[in-house]
């Protein structure tokens, strides 16, 4: 299966944990590509079997939090997903906010079936993404 990460990072610490990510899925024999929102082709991206997308989260300590623009605006650059499986991530420091499911409402928006919500204090895949990989088949 075609797995696409797609991240926002601001620091390298998003884009090391879909680094990350993408270890686990191909472990799991997944082929996975992983590209920042700025690099990634959305067209590309739209065409793997399933994707994840994730950002850094933005907001005041513990309230208004949310993904980076760039991240969302890729999402709307998506084409319709027709129920492909998908998952939302972010790193953190304080807190996430509703962050998550603003992101996988906007992917759903655009025909995916968003099946994992994953968060991570670190650079690293966030606890439960392996599973949510194994669950792709």
């Amino acid at each position: 299966m075609k797995v696409a990460i797609v991240f926002d990072s601001s620091t390298g610490r998003t884009r090391a944990a879909a680094e990350e990510m993408a270890e686990v899925a191909r472990a799991a024999g997944h082929e996975c590509t992983v590209r920042s929102v700025q690099d990634a082709d959305p067209a590309e991206v739209s065409a793997a079997d399933a994707l994840c997308v994730g950002s850094w989260c933005q907001g005041l300590f513990v309230v208004f939090q949310h993904a980076t623009t760039a991240t969302m605006d890729f999402i709307d650059s998506l084409d319709e997903l027709g129920g492909k499986p998908a998952a939302v991530f972010c790193t953190y420091k304080t807190a996430v906010g509703g962050m998550l499911p603003k992101m996988a409402a906007r992917l759903e928006s655009r025909g995916a079936d968003v099946t994992g919500s994953f968060k991570s204090r670190g650079p690293y895949a966030a606890e439960g993404f392996k599973d949510w990989v194994e669950s792709l088949g």
